[in-house]
């Protein structure tokens, strides 16, 4: 018999997202184990596609004022609830100090989520516990100060990076109200910020891992003759590093009969397009914006090369371990990205595929490389398979989510 949990308060950015269906796969599984969930997002979605682990989770969905002035009414109520609790004014102390550091329209923003959050939250709610370590860790922890409740958070790729130190610092701080644990999904992540722990052993390595039951079988994949087909998978935006890939598809000899698809949207698209018209590659790039999980899929067991060309960007921001690179090891799809971050926890170049420098030239070399050696590509992929099934699936990351969640409700 699967255990009841208390009610859990999780707290994300946005519901739902495509670009975060790592949460959504979390999520259902946590639901699987037995935990009563229940979602409390910052934002409205903007996304016109739902993934299918969106549907399958039950957990109940409610939306926290986006903009403070969109509903005055809720967010007063939410104050005055709070007023006579002691933990209102240690919050409001907590977040004055961080507001002296901070003094941005968004900082205001989350303590006003905060107190309705606080207000809001039915009385059988036990803890809290937030996906990303900035605005989401900021409005849970503030909520949880004013309930007197533990919380938890996991830190990504983004929120790490790009977060000022004594923010870090503060929410894996005990005397600070910090977070009971903290999980992340890499090995990089994890040995920075537990250098700013109180406890390093505050902050565990979870990897989010691939649930294989949502995908087919791999292909049988076999040296083929013809059209080189390029597949990418990933936001446009600067980190993913799609630009220095356009340029490196330039660089390639007039000879090679190749195909690039992009599957994913994001603010540089028009950008990229125009770039990509000027080199006069236009006819060799499909953009097919947002799919749908199927589409993507089908796209990966059509391709011959999986590329995503990581960067860190110009704010400090980078990947953590994109999923889709497990997700392409799935269906025996070679491998071509760079070192950057912890994508070297999952792929050793020359072993599970091939980690270049990002530059276009370097990119551009390798492309060509494994357009010209169709076994060894098959050989990367089997070695990224095997790497998956025997160190990257799911379940474990989850049992060990489930063991510090417990921590949060356990009197």
């Amino acid at each position: 018999m699967k255990r009841t949990s208390p009610r859990l308060a999780v707290v994300v950015k946005g519901w739902p997202r495509l670009s975060e269906t790592f949460i959504a796969q979390e999520l259902v599984a946590l639901e699987e184990k037995g935990h009563n969930l229940e979602i409390w997002s910052l934002r409205f979605p903007t996304d016109k596609k739902r993934h299918p682990l969106h549907n399958r989770l039950k957990a109940p969905v409610r939306y926290l004022p986006e903009y403070l002035h969109e509903e005055p009414l809720r967010v007063a109520k939410g104050v005055l609830r709070n007023l006579p609790k002691h933990g209102f004014w240690t919050a409001l102390g907590v977040w004055w100090k961080d507001l002296m550091r901070d003094k941005t329209r968004n900082r205001l923003r989350r303590f006003g989520q905060a107190c309705v959050l606080a207000a809001e939250m039915p009385d059988d709610t036990g803890a809290l516990y937030a996906h990303f370590m900035h605005t989401p860790a900021s409005v849970t922890r503030y909520a949880a100060i004013m309930r007197g409740m533990r919380w938890g958070v996991s830190a990504h790729a983004k929120d790490i990076w790009t977060s000022p130190e004594w923010e870090k610092r503060e929410k894996l701080s005990y005397r600070d109200h910090g977070a009971t644990f903290l999980a992340t999904c890499t090995r990089f992540g994890a040995e920075h910020l537990r250098e700013l722990a109180d406890m390093p052993n505050r902050v565990e390595l979870i990897y989010h891992g691939l649930d294989l039951g949502r995908f087919p079988l791999p292909p049988e994949r076999q040296v083929m003759e013809g059209t080189l087909e390029l597949l990418s998978v990933g936001r446009l935006v600067e980190k993913k590093g799609f630009d220095n890939l356009i340029e490196a598809l330039a660089k390639l000899p007039k000879d090679l009969d190749w195909r690039w698809t992009h599957i994913g949207g994001g603010g540089l698209g028009d950008t990229l397009k125009v770039r990509a018209a000027e080199l006069g590659l236009q006819d060799r790039i499909v953009w097919r914006g947002a799919c749908d999980q199927p589409d993507v899929i089908a796209a990966l067991r059509d391709a011959d090369i999986f590329v995503l060309p990581s960067r860190i960007a110009s704010d400090g921001d980078r990947d953590g371990l994109p999923n889709v690179l497990m997700e392409a090891a799935s269906q025996k799809l070679c491998i071509l990205s760079t070192p950057v971050s912890a994508i070297p926890e999952f792929i050793t170049s020359g072993e599970h595929g091939i980690l270049s420098d990002d530059a276009p030239a370097a990119l551009a070399a390798s492309i060509l490389t494994l357009a010209q050696n169709p076994a060894q590509r098959l050989e990367y992929a089997e070695a990224a398979y095997a790497r998956l099934t025997d160190h990257f699936l799911m379940a474990p990351g989850i049992d060990a989510l489930d063991r510090r969640l417990k921590t949060l409700t356990d009197e």
